[in-house]
């Protein structure tokens, strides 16, 4: 997992690795802001210094089970406070959590406690509490957390991230988009997921003295009436919810909406500043690590059609055959358990991302699977998808291939509809019209209700293809 000394020395001279722990970002926090609310879940609330007396009983309970430093424990629960705490108190006494996504079942858990062998599982709120202070048990060049990769087929790998190159990643996230004790976030996407846990998220807010308000659920109905009750000025949410949030707009008192996950598309994103009334900031990464944001005072145009630049002054990026390929001071040497074909021979990461560079700024133009092989002609599935949320009888779309037994693959359109459904003919001509090149034309329209999706939001085209 260790990063190459001389990159590492690097790191920690120039002040991107503090030798912090996770766990003392709750502990300043709370000194620097004890009775500033910390944590809303419903009708609970904790204050900083609250919050951090709870953290340590919990610690106590788990050093009482005999849970400690390098012990991988698997953490499987909710948007609920007691997440929160069992983090934090996992971080102190050195043990490592694994987190699940709350949508994971008996598949997904059974490949997990094999992969991780963990010593304990949680997936209730019922957490163990003692009442003795623990110090901070870690070494910051320990493994802090394991996140899983976020692929759409294949059960995900471990991630194994550092507390310090976690540390810098939520640090260094809060800072350029502004996070303060004024800050109000809402936890809308699972605390579980790196976007909404470090990016700056859930561990950003508290790193910076804001309140973290967590959702059970993303939908309207349950999201909307939080953001007016708390007052919530930021949130983060993936291209499929921003649709549905649009399709029930309405003003919302929003400072900040992130979106990422996978690419917003540029219909998507240019209806959010009218229609929500805030501003958008494109996130595009990876829980792997690597990182690009739009920033606050970035034009339109790069805001609306780019997915932003690295964090890092000391990420590097390079592209090759179109795939982006990544090393850095937050971003993995290996995954655990190890996967050489992920990662070349001088260290960097093997995204399987098609990206193109636009004045410093990365677009994302899909993953390496996701361009279809028509005959020879590659048809790139992001750009004709993004031409079709123009069509006004098309809500969300996700194109696939199909086998053909002469071309090799055609091209299906999967439509969600926006009232009546389109026709193939409806979609060509729209198509023809905005001048696409015939062999990026769709062969097939399929109607649907609503797309498969893996457990982080992003549509399973997998399973669309069955």
């Amino acid at each position: 997992m260790t990063w190459p000394e001389e990159f590492a020395q690097r790191y920690r001279d120039l002040g991107l690795w503090r030798a912090r722990t996770l766990g003392s970002i709750l502990r300043d926090s709370a000194e620097k802001w004890p009775e500033h609310t910390a944590l809303v879940d419903g009708d609970r609330r904790w204050t900083y210094r609250e919050l951090d007396t709870w953290t340590d009983r919990v610690a106590g309970g788990l050093r009482g089970q005999g849970i400690g430093r390098g012990d991988r424990v698997l953490v499987h629960l909710p948007n609920i406070a007691e997440i929160v705490a069992l983090s934090f108190a996992l971080f102190r006494v050195g043990a490592v959590p694994v987190y699940a996504l709350p949508q994971h079942r008996d598949t997904e858990i059974a490949h997990l406690r094999q992969a991780a062998s963990p010593v304990a599982y949680f997936g209730s709120a019922d957490l163990p509490e003692a009442d003795r202070v623990v110090g901070d048990g870690p070494d910051p060049a320990d493994v802090a957390l394991m996140l899983l990769s976020g692929g759409t087929t294949g059960l995900p790998k471990l991630i194994p991230r550092t507390h310090n190159d976690y540390e810098y990643n939520l640090r260094a996230s809060a800072e350029l988009c502004g996070f303060d004790e004024n800050t109000r976030y809402l936890a809308a996407l699972p605390v579980a997921h790196n976007f909404a846990l470090g990016c700056p998220g859930v561990l950003g807010t508290f790193w910076a003295g804001g309140t973290v308000v967590l959702c059970t659920s993303a939908d309207p109905e349950t999201a909307f009436p939080l953001i007016h009750r708390e007052k919530v000025n930021a949130t983060a949410l993936v291209p499929p919810l921003v649709l549905v949030w649009l399709d029930q707009a309405e003003h919302l008192g929003l400072r900040l909406l992130q979106v990422g996950g996978s690419r917003l598309k540029e219909e998507a994103a240019r209806r959010i500043r009218p229609e929500l009334g805030c501003e958008l900031q494109q996130v595009y990464g990876m829980a792997e690590g690597l990182l690009n944001y739009t920033h606050l005072d970035d034009p339109d145009d790069v805001v609306f059609t780019t997915q932003g630049r690295p964090l890092s002054p000391l990420d590097e990026i390079r592209v090759v055959d179109g795939e982006l390929q990544t090393r850095g001071p937050y971003t993995i040497r290996t995954y655990f358990g190890g996967d050489f074909d992920s990662f070349t021979e001088d260290g960097f990461y093997r995204t399987g991302d098609l990206v193109r560079l636009e004045s410093g700024n990365l677009v994302v133009e899909g993953r390496k699977k996701d361009v279809i092989n028509r005959g020879g002609d590659k048809i790139p599935v992001e750009e004709v998808e993004n031409l079709l949320l123009g069509h006004p009888k098309v809500h969300d779309v996700a194109i696939i291939g199909v086998p053909d037994e002469f071309l090799g693959e055609r091209s299906c359109a999967c439509v969600i509809a926006r009232g009546e459904p389109p026709t193939r003919r409806d979609l060509v001509t729209y198509l023809t019209g905005l001048g696409v090149a015939a062999f990026k034309l769709p062969d097939q329209v399929r109607v649907l209700e609503s797309f498969p999706r893996t457990a982080v939001g992003k549509v399973d085209r997998k399973a669309l293809a069955l």
